[in-house]
């Protein structure tokens, strides 16, 4: 397996974990809530940063494991992260509306911001889903 896909599986599983533990310990907390109370700023930086730190440490982890796969890259790697990375953008771009559909609605900050982490999340796993498929049944 080239450092690529691994890296790219390893972006896949972070970028699910993360989130879902997040979200499973924040929307826990809307259900009889006033959501202008819930504190979620710390949490949803915390998982920003422990999702970042996390893909990094399992990619350096994974490369000292197999240093012999460590600068390779050819174009078909190349290739394929240039679609995954394209496909990613445009479901950003696409799902980027429904927050700021939210806030021109006037709706509370924290579902704003939630749909904004939603959608990095989502285009994040998009990106990973196309790479990973693109891996699978050959470019």
């Amino acid at each position: 397996m080239s450092s690529e896909k691994k890296r790219t599986w390893i972006s896949a599983v972070v970028g699910v974990a993360v989130p879902v533990a997040y979200l499973a310990i924040v929307l826990s907390k809307v259900p009889g809530t006033d959501v202008s109370r819930i504190a979620y700023v710390g949490p949803m930086l915390t998982s920003i940063g422990v999702g970042i730190g996390a893909g990094i440490v399992l990619a350096v982890v994974t490369a000292m494991a197999s240093p012999k796969d460590a600068d390779r890259t050819d174009e078909r790697d190349r290739e394929i992260n240039r679609r995954g990375e394209h496909v990613g953008f445009y479901v950003m771009s696409i799902v980027a509306i429904v927050p700021l559909a939210l806030a021109m609605a006037k709706v509370e900050h924290f579902w704003i911001a939630h749909a904004l982490y939603l959608a990095f999340v989502l285009a994040a796993l998009a990106s990973a889903a196309v790479k990973i498929d693109a891996y699978r049944r050959g470019w």
